[in-house]
């Protein structure tokens, strides 16, 4: 699977299973093939319900979605997908991911084989960047979220890439906890999301895409946009104010008493509450 010794890929897929095991409703694990690699997807909720595809943030699988599924499963086909290249378990064994088209054509291909012709779509942080990319280009998205989306809005927190430079030139466990916690500062990271992306250090990073930023004055369906009002990777209230200058179509706020790190898992029930209510149109 690409981590570097067998020890670091039994610690990876403990902390893995053991995040998926706090899901509350029966969940299928899917092994989709596509031209990049094996994707695993993971599928719950109502077989009847409108479809709605769950992206996660950089290294935080799609496990990671435990608090969430549960509710939103209720009236909708809930389809959480391990990001291509990522720590999880899709494997990158196809052609290489090296551009955002690459990116929008693996999501194509994923989609095309779970026979999902039209979606609703939720990401949050690294995942709702791509989300909104796939949103710009793709005539199946129904309706947009996106939970403190990064490079979409609102700058980078210079401090924030400040304190992440160690983790990103020397990842190590170590490094990726010390982060976390120091962003989160008390505001609810669920302890077990935090190891399985701690252990994730251990796998070899992919290249990642970072540009073009997505242009959202593009977009013509409805658009959520849920700020965390402790994210250190951005100005919260900036990140609402562009938002609300750029799309038409959009419904902007602060989740209150939550950090960029601890979402979606953090206040779940407010975020569950906002979510369903704009997914079902109200």
């Amino acid at each position: 699977m690409g981590f570097r010794t067998s020890r670091s890929a039994e610690d990876f897929f403990a902390a893995y299973d053991a995040v998926l095991a706090k899901w509350p409703i029966p969940v299928d694990g899917l092994d989709v093939p596509t031209a990049f690699g094996s994707t695993r997807v993971h599928a719950c909720g109502a077989r009847d319900g409108n479809p709605l595809v769950l992206l996660h943030g950089g290294g935080a699988t799609s496990t990671t979605w435990f608090a969430n599924v549960g509710q939103l499963g209720e009236r909708h086909r809930v389809y959480a997908i391990d990001l291509i290249g990522d720590p999880g378990r899709s494997v990158a064994d196809g052609e290489a991911v090296t551009c955002v088209g690459d990116q929008i054509a693996w999501l194509d291909e994923v989609l095309d084989h779970l026979g999902v012709e039209k979606t609703d779509l939720c990401g949050h942080s690294y995942g709702a960047w791509i989300a909104l990319h796939y949103a710009i280009h793709s005539p199946r998205v129904r309706r947009l979220a996106l939970l403190d989306p990064t490079a979409c809005f609102a700058r980078w927190n210079p401090r924030y890439l400040l304190r992440a430079l160690p983790m990103l030139l020397r990842p190590s466990p170590r490094r990726t906890r010390d982060f976390l916690r120091w962003e989160a500062d008390g505001t609810g990271i669920d302890p077990d999301c935090l190891e399985l992306q701690a252990r994730g250090a251990d796998f070899p990073a992919a290249r990642l895409i970072t540009r073009p930023n997505p242009n959202p004055t593009r977009l013509t369906i409805p658009m959520l946009v849920l700020a965390a009002e402790n994210s250190k990777a951005h100005n919260a209230n900036r990140l609402i104010e562009q938002a609300e200058r750029l799309v038409s179509d959009v419904r902007a706020a602060l989740l209150p008493a939550v950090g960029h790190h601890a979402l979606p898992a953090g206040n779940a029930a407010r975020l569950n509450e906002i979510l369903v209510d704009f997914l079902d149109g109200r």
